[in-house]
């Protein structure tokens, strides 16, 4: 006499949606990448702070002697600034987010798909999670490096001899945290390389042009700038450019605030995706 069974019922991927499971195993992860990138610095730096410097000179100087002075508010008030000074303090922001993104996006799919090296990487003790930290952590160390020789070639100009520009550096580190863990979202679901394509033209690129880098956010209609505000590079310029005018940010925590919301979002939904592709 044979007995039927219930079938089973089938169950979801279990734990993608988990908390984070970190530890100090992502440092040698991390000084891996270094490790690598050493041998290609100088040429990585220069392909990093080219395209930003010509932004800087083509508009900060070109367009800046049609413009002449842009009328910025600030913590004083309504004040006037040379084009140039408005333009670094966005460009800046911009290029870190440049750089943390192509980091987290073409390298890191590189290493994660084409070349296997998560694959090797896990047959060690090391977690998924602990890689993914790795790797959010680099592209923002990296996205650093290329902020910092920008900056100098922007004190060298004298476009800025604010001292307040030293409090930029940890904001700028926080802003490649933040573009890393949302470029680690589109890394987790992409195919091939062409479908950053979209993240670049779709995302990024918009967000240039309405994120008050090139002219002030009054300028655009008052449901747009209101949509624009709450741009990750929108606030992250509304924390710098005052520091170039030596004058410190109004509503500072409300600006530090939207880029944590940004940053934790996106690695707990960059984790659950990468997690979910290699459980396949």
């Amino acid at each position: 006499m044979t007995t039927l069974s219930t079938p089973a019922k089938p169950t979801l991927q279990p734990g993608i949606w988990r908390a984070p499971i970190l530890s100090l195993r992502f440092w040698p992860v991390f000084q891996r990448n270094l490790l690598v990138w050493r041998k290609l610095a100088i040429p990585s730096l220069v392909g990093n702070i080219a395209e930003p410097l010509m932004w800087l000179v083509a508009f900060g100087y070109g367009m800046g002697a049609l413009v002449g002075h842009v009328n910025v508010v600030g913590a004083q008030g309504a004040q006037q600034v040379p084009y140039i000074l408005f333009l670094a303090s966005g460009a800046i922001c911009m290029s870190a987010m440049q750089a943390a993104s192509f980091e987290a996006l073409y390298s890191a799919f590189s290493r994660m798909h084409v070349q296997k090296t998560w694959d090797s990487i896990l047959n060690a003790p090391v977690g998924l999670d602990d890689i993914v930290l790795a790797e959010m952590l680099w592209a923002a160390f990296k996205s650093l490096f290329t902020v910092t020789a920008i900056l100098g070639v922007m004190l060298a100009l004298q476009i800025s001899h604010s001292p307040k520009l030293l409090l930029a550096w940890p904001i700028l580190l926080g802003v490649g945290i933040t573009f890393s863990c949302i470029a680690l979202v589109f890394n987790a679901l992409a195919k091939g390389y062409d479908f950053f394509t979209y993240y670049f033209t779709l995302f990024l690129t918009p967000m240039m042009f309405l994120s008050g880098v090139f002219f002030p956010l009054e300028q655009l209609p008052r449901m747009l700038q209101a949509a624009a505000s709450w741009l990750p590079l929108s606030n992250a310029v509304a924390l710098v450019r005052p520091l170039f005018m030596d004058q410190w940010p109004q509503d500072a925590a409300r600006h530090a605030l939207v880029l944590l919301v940004y940053t934790v979002a996106a690695f707990w939904l960059a984790l659950a995706l990468t997690r979910k592709r290699f459980q396949r």
